[in-house]
Parts: structure tokens; sequence; C-alpha cells
């Protein structure tokens, strides 16, 4: 079948099947988020938030491509695997054709982010090679992050973070307590998009070495942790609205909560390849629920 699948899809469906779209809203809601913040403060700048944006979206491209290719040269990515397809598991993308697209990818990134290096100077620099470089640590190098328990910490760091307060500071020059606050629930969020993945994939990745926080302290853990950044992001409203902006529209993603509840009722009830549609869900949930807070930021 994976034969036929190779064969059927063509070289730009297997790159594009390899960028892994359903992953990229990650990269946008960061972006947006702390966009809304700087026009919020009347300091927005259209030019700067759309190469953010797209540096963003090519550190998350450049980062599935590059977990595809060290997961597969590590043996942990099988024609069987339970999560959805890899290119170089399924022979639809060579190995040498990936390296080249992860130095192209991230060569790219760099070239734009200068503009970013120009405008908010050394601490930009500093964090747009942290950023390139952690998205070739995930899962490569002597001491890959993905294999060690520290994706999570990595993928909130960087994606809630970094990306909301970078984007709001090389458009402001400043980094203010609303924006770190507004990091958290999009960094809660995107994280639960890993929580999910690890979750899936405990066993398989307990077979190959992969020790993810799932693997290290069980399903049950995996669960609650998913549950309190569910919580997290929902409490961080409430400091919003009594310290920042007192205005009842700051609410605006509560109107998720039902799409929440929902999915922490799947988390607790389904298993192995059920758990792709949770993990669709909770990409969908965490790109919502960051639109509707930076239009609540904006309103």
């Amino acid at each position: 079948m994976l034969r036929s699948t190779a064969k059927s899809l063509s070289k730009l469906d297997s790159w594009v099947l390899a960028s892994r779209p359903k992953t990229l809203p990650a990269a946008v809601v960061p972006v947006v988020v702390g966009s809304a913040l700087a026009i919020h403060d009347g300091k927005f700048n259209a030019l700067a938030s759309l190469i953010a944006l797209t540096c963003s979206l090519l550190i998350q491209i450049g980062t599935n491509f590059a977990n595809d290719l060290y997961d597969f040269l590590a043996g942990t990515d099988k024609k069987d695997r339970v999560g959805p397809t890899r290119v170089l598991a399924s022979g639809l993308i060579k190995t040498a054709e990936m390296k080249i697209a992860i130095a192209l990818v991230f060569g790219a990134t760099f070239l734009l982010g200068l503009y970013l290096v120009y405008l908010g100077g050394w601490p930009i620099l500093i964090i747009g090679i942290l950023s390139i470089l952690a998205g070739l640590a995930y899962t490569a190098g002597p001491f890959p992050l993905a294999y060690n328990g520290l994706g999570d910490i990595f993928v909130f760091l960087f994606f809630g973070f970094v990306g909301t307060v970078g984007t709001y500071y090389v458009q402001t020059l400043t980094v203010t307590t609303l924006s770190i606050l507004s990091s958290i629930p999009v960094g809660a969020l995107i994280t639960n998009i890993l929580v999910v993945n690890n979750y899936r994939d405990i066993e398989e990745d307990f077979n190959n070495g992969k020790f993810t926080l799932a693997v290290k302290f069980g399903e049950r853990f995996s669960r609650v942790q998913y549950v309190i950044f569910m919580i997290l992001s929902y409490a961080v409203l409430f400091f919003v609205y009594f310290f920042h902006k007192q205005s009842l529209i700051v609410f605006l993603p509560v109107l998720t909560l039902p799409m929440s509840l929902k999915l922490v009722r799947m988390i607790y009830t389904h298993k192995g390849k059920e758990l792709n549609k949770t993990l669709e869900l909770t990409a969908r949930l965490s790109a919502i629920y960051g639109f509707l807070f930076a239009i609540g930021i904006l309103i």
C-alpha cells in the first residue's frame, strides 16, 4: 500500500506532505497574537510582521523536514507507524533531497531574518540562531531534545514566549507584562499538540528508545499535562482582564471551551490511531483560540 501511495503522489505533493500542513497554524498563531499586541499599542509594523510570519513558517517547515530525516536515520520511523505518513520512511523523498531542502529552508530563514535583526538588534539575532539550532536539535545531534524529554519545553518556549514576545519586540523594541502573559496560552495550546502526539506514540517511542515525557512518566501524566495546559490557557484570560484590559471582550476565546471539553474527553477515551483526530482537533483549537485572543486584544 505504501508503494502505491508513493507512486500516486507527485513530487510536489510529497513535499507538501513533508511540510505537515496541519502543524503550520502553530507557526502562525504566535505571530498573529504578537502583532495584535503591537497594533493595540499603536506600533504595528506590517513588513516586520509579514517577515516574522514567513520566518516562523519556514522554521516550522524546516523543523518538520529535519524531524522526518533524523527520525528516519535513527530508525524510529517505520512503515507501520501509528502516526501520519513520513516521506522518507515511505520512500517518497530521498535522504539527499531532504538534506538539501533543510539547508535551503533554514538558509532562507536566516537571510529573511536579517531584516528583523536590523530592526531589533542582537537579541533578535540570538533568538533567530537559537530557533534554527533548536529546530535541528529537536531530533538531531548528540542530545536530541525530543528523545530526552525536552520537546515539550522547547515547544512551549519557542512557540509561546519566543514567537509571541519576539514578534511584539521587533515592532515595539520593548517587552511588556501583557506580551509575556499572552504567550502563555499560545505556548500551552501548541504544546498540547505535541502532548497528544507523544501520548499516541508512547509504546512505539519506548520501543525505539525515544524517551519523551509520555514515555518517562506514563499515560496518566500525559493526560493530566494536557488538562493542565487547557486550564492554564483559560485562566490567563482572567489575569489579562483584571490587570491589563478590563473589557469582557478578552474572554472571547472562551467560545472554544466546548471544543476543549470535547478534546479532554477524547484524550481520556481514544487510543492509537483514534488519537490522530484528537491531534488534528487540538491543532485546530490552538489556531481558533489564538485568533479569538488576538481579536480580543484588538477590540
